[in-house]
């Protein structure tokens, strides 16, 4: 639920991206209210002087939390999701078994899914100069993660938590698998991957976390020299 009101305890940084999906999507889902505020990447927003102090890595999303009388700056998004669950104690396991299998799935969308998938929506969307071993070799290190989750999500309704509703993992890999196109990704290749897509997209939440800010990709695309510049 954002906000505009400057005095809100809890602000985000934020771009629609699938990154900045994530944050979006798991506060939704906690009832959190929060105040947006835009980061325009496409317009060089990440590296002003201002942003660079709060956040060092000149990326989106970041949280600021004012926790009594710390300030709290959080970046990267899985950073993010995970001290917003501990922090209020929800889309976390308890069990330690659990818990470590969320974080194992959280990890590797973070180090593995998004990296990649991000590479082959670069050079299938973004490049100037279509290279078709690049394309190629995303496609196929693509192809491979959705093999894996699919491979996981056949044994379990959820990566981590049989039987639940969703954790902070599958919060993470949603966002990437919503740009499946963008990957050179048919998800009727991987049913179960499906089946947990469409059983998350259809929560409440999840669509309001879609649609916050949704009118800031009027503000700027990604294909002009000038959001390449900044972007790339």
């Amino acid at each position: 639920m954002p906000t505009s009101d400057e005095a809100q305890d809890l602000a985000r940084y934020y771009w629609p991206t699938p990154n900045g999906y994530k944050a979006t999507i798991l506060l939704e889902e906690l009832g959190l209210t929060y105040q947006l505020l835009p980061i325009n990447i496409t317009q060089g927003d990440q590296h002003t002087a201002a942003y660079v102090r709060q956040v060092p890595t000149r990326k989106i999303p970041a949280l600021r939390h004012q926790n009594t009388e710390v300030e709290q700056v959080v970046f990267e998004s899985g950073a993010i999701l995970l001290y917003l669950a501990e922090w209020q104690g929800r889309f976390l396991p308890q069990d330690a078994d659990l818990r470590w299998q969320c974080l194992q799935w959280l990890f590797w969308q973070v180090g593995g899914l998004g990296p990649m998938a991000g590479q082959a929506h670069h050079f299938r969307v973004y490049a100037d100069v279509k290279d078709d071993y690049a394309i190629e070799r995303y496609e196929r290190e693509c192809q491979k993660l959705y093999a894996v989750l699919e491979g996981q999500l056949q044994a379990k309704s959820f990566l981590a938590v049989p039987y639940s509703i969703a954790d902070i993992a599958d919060i993470a890999v949603l966002p990437w698998v919503y740009r499946h196109v963008r990957h050179g990704i048919d998800l009727a290749d991987y049913p179960s991957v499906l089946n947990l897509y469409t059983e998350l997209m259809a929560r409440p939440a999840v669509a309001t976390g879609f649609s916050v800010g949704e009118d800031l990709m009027l503000e700027g695309g990604f294909n002009s020299a000038a959001a390449k510049k900044s972007l790339f």
